[in-house]
């Protein structure tokens, strides 16, 4: 028999739990606070060869100047209306659909559960031409339309595997019960199915948020006019054909860019681990 472990080997492991937790957390968080240590230094103190972790003398001049030199505000402005109208299309798309997946046991439904698996396994090098002659035809290539097209598209299959799974958490009882009271099909799914989806509904738009939010090639291929850009093609611009010109202004935009995601983040955190847990064991 194992022996029984004493209160101060309890602490001695726990202590050892949390040092390793710190550790972990400050690996992940070190490109972030660098990138705000960088974005809040003067020109001399980028420029010394012995760079320091806090700055001496932190200043605003670099997020000023990074305003003044690329349209930062109007990027972000694009790449909010592309995130939320991909979240919205997403979640009014998959959810239907993967209630019906999770419902009817069929051969179509077994067919869509391998297009969600074989649609991840694509990289976007093999999809970006292809999709850019179906938009041309379209007339939706330097279109924030067009992006959000597909935007919707990429996030679709991850979108429908996880709600799936959300669905058929649902007891099936429940709908029966609320039958058996008088209630019709669409009160059904409207009063009994739809509140105890919320969780990984909303858990799902977040994801297609952010996933739009951040991705740059598609936009970066997609997009041709300035003033339709969205902020993770501006941020290029301060790169120039022989590196990055100044280094402050440009760690303060991408600062600023990774705001959004890190502030939605925080507020759904705990949402957005339980909807991908659920999503995962009820697949």
């Amino acid at each position: 028999m194992r022996a029984a472990r004493t209160p101060r080997t309890r602490r001695a492991a726990r202590a050892g739990q949390y040092t390793a937790l710190l550790a972990y957390l400050l690996f992940l968080a070190f490109p972030l606070l660098w990138l705000l240590s960088t974005a809040v230094k003067s020109p001399r103190e980028l420029g010394s060869p012995h760079p320091a972790w806090i700055p001496r003398h932190p200043t605003l001049a670099n997020v000023r100047q990074a305003f003044a030199e690329q349209p930062l505000a109007h990027a972000a402005l694009n790449s909010l209306l592309v995130a939320l109208a991909t979240a919205v299309v997403t979640v009014l798309i998959a959810t239907p659909a993967a209630y019906v997946m999770a419902r009817h046991r069929t051969r179509a439904a077994r067919a869509a559960t391998g297009w969600v698996v074989v649609g991840q396994a694509f990289p976007f090098v093999l999809l970006i031409i292809p999709l850019f002659l179906v938009l041309k035809r379209l007339r939706l290539i330097d279109s924030l339309t067009g992006l959000v097209l597909v935007y919707v598209v990429w996030s679709l299959p991850f979108a429908l595997w996880m709600l799936a799974g959300h669905a058929r958490a649902v007891p099936a009882e429940l709908e029966e019960a609320a039958a058996v009271d008088g209630a019709g099909r669409l009160r059904t799914l409207t009063s009994v199915t739809a509140p105890l989806l919320a969780p990984g509904i909303a858990a799902t738009a977040l994801f297609a948020f952010v996933t739009a939010w951040n991705e740059f090639f598609f936009a970066l291929v997609l997009l041709k006019s300035p003033r339709r850009q969205t902020l993770p093609v501006v941020l290029t611009h301060f790169i120039g054909a022989e590196g990055v010109a100044d280094l402050g202004p440009l760690a303060a935009a991408a600062f600023l860019a990774t705001l959004p995601s890190l502030a939605f983040f925080a507020l759904v955190q705990r949402r957005i681990t339980s909807g991908l847990l659920t999503g995962a064991v009820k697949s």
